[in-house]
């Protein structure tokens, strides 16, 4: 294996594994999404700190302000995709964003998704 295979193979290794970690770095300016209301399976309405779930679960790939980092620019999401479709993306991964169904609760994803799908 030569040398410049290696550090590709580590630096993609990195990135994948710094998407979905827990422990967000310490940062200032997050987007304001505290408060977004989502809906639960019952149609009541729960309040979700968007701010915290994207400071805990996307800023790592994402970027302090959604300008992207080893994921993609999520600034204007919303005029790309509907909140279903970025509930699925949320929910089941895509490409090499893991999934965080089971990692983030239904009115999180949602929530994320609203929040998201306003981003145009």
């Amino acid at each position: 294996m030569n040398k410049s295979f290696l550090c590709l193979f580590l630096l993609l290794a990195f990135s994948l594994a710094a998407c979905g970690k827990t422990t967000p770095p310490a940062t200032t300016g997050t987007p304001a999404a505290t408060g977004t209301p989502a809906a639960t399976s019952s149609g009541a309405t729960t309040k979700v700190d968007t701010q915290a779930v994207f400071k805990q679960s996307c800023v790592s790939c994402h970027g302090v302000n959604l300008e992207g980092a080893v994921g993609p620019n999520l600034q204007k999401e919303g005029s790309k995709r509907s909140k279903d479709e970025l509930a699925t993306i949320i929910t089941n991964g895509k490409g090499a964003m893991p999934s965080f169904k089971g990692k983030l609760t239904d009115d999180e994803i949602s929530s994320l998704a609203v929040w998201l799908a306003d981003k145009k």
